[in-house]
């Protein structure tokens, strides 16, 4: 059996037991995972601890917020995996937001919006509270092998009521499509705090030089959308999100440093909270190998496509004359 399929089926499985399993003894078997994942100390987990080690001042205890991190990852896997099955009433009551009619108002202008994200707290979630508050949006999802893969995910994005847009395979190109949403009043979200590309925008983030993709400010230069940045974070009873005060519109580099000043401000308010197991700093080493050459893997260290479809996420080809969006495919639950 390829490692794709079985990928497949894992995910399958996932959203197969752990819903069927009581709410408390899910996240009871998640928080025991990320324990064991922290103990082992695994590739992703040692690029974490270096990640916090950047955002958060001297001093700081990195191993109790490494631990609190790696269970905020997995608490969001966890709720990927039972969204489906999270009331309406407890989506949006759940929800605390700060901020909220800078969103309010960016819809209502009919200019379109662009809402762009750190990889914090669950933004799946925050995708389900936009919907259930009566604000549908539109976002983009890697064309995975298997292609039951793929499907798996749009269908699980499609119920919760986004609108998702293949990468490749689609009768028109991605960037035409959501220009056109934009230009019609309409919402696309996106993850913007982490590019893999050899050519995303370099910024300033928590005082080193970083790239970050370029395809939020794009998207709001070429069609007069609005470009919100917003950050994310879990409560102990639900979950937060504040808007940032609207991106002026200048151009692609001074805009993608303003999203990146913004989410340096809401990691730093809530470093637990960032799931970034991938190294995003230039120049900067690999992570260290651990001590011991040989383990055995964690629980949490699933296998996983090579590229796992974050709803937000992609790189979207574009004229050639103009730079074309990008980010890279989000990571399974690998620590």
């Amino acid at each position: 059996m390829s490692r794709a399929r079985m990928t497949d089926l894992a995910y399958a499985a996932g959203w197969r037991v752990v819903r069927l399993l009581p709410e408390r003894v899910a996240a009871a078997a998640f928080t025991a995972a990320a324990d064991v994942a922290v103990r082992r100390d695994g590739r992703g987990v040692r690029r974490l601890r270096s990640n916090l080690a950047r955002v958060t001042p001297p001093g700081t205890d990195l191993d109790r917020l490494t631990r609190a991190a790696v269970r905020s990852y997995a608490r969001y896997w966890l709720e990927v995996f039972r969204l489906q099955d999270i009331s309406r009433e407890r989506i949006i009551g759940g929800m605390h937001m700060l901020d909220e009619p800078r969103l309010r108002d960016a819809l209502a202008s009919g200019r379109g919006t662009v809402v762009a994200l750190p990889h914090m707290g669950n933004w799946e979630h925050a995708g389900a509270w936009l919907v259930a508050t009566g604000e549908p949006f539109t976002t983009v999802a890697e064309r995975l092998q298997p292609a039951s893969l793929f499907d798996r995910f749009v269908r699980f994005r499609s119920a919760l009521g986004m609108e998702v847009i293949p990468l490749t395979g689609g009768e028109r190109p991605p960037f035409d499509l959501l220009a056109g949403r934009l230009g019609g009043g309409g919402t696309i979200c996106l993850l913007a705090d982490r590019d893999l590309s050899e050519d995303g925008v370099p910024v300033e983030f928590f005082g080193a030089t970083a790239t970050m993709p370029p395809g939020p400010a794009t998207l709001a230069l070429r069609t007069g959308a609005t470009l919100l940045p917003a950050t994310l974070w879990f409560d102990r009873d639900g979950w937060g999100v504040r808007i940032h005060p609207a991106v002026p519109h200048t151009d692609v580099a001074r805009m993608t440093q303003a999203l990146a000043d913004a989410f340096a401000e809401g990691i730093a308010a809530r470093p637990a909270d960032w799931h970034m197991l991938q190294r995003i700093w230039r120049n900067e080493p690999p992570a260290v190998p651990p001590q011991t050459p040989t383990r055995t893997p964690a629980p949490t260290e699933t296998a996983r496509p090579t590229e796992t479809p974050t709803a937000t996420e992609t790189e979207l080809p574009q004229p050639r004359s103009e730079p074309a969006p990008r980010s890279e495919p989000e990571p399974g639950p690998r620590t």
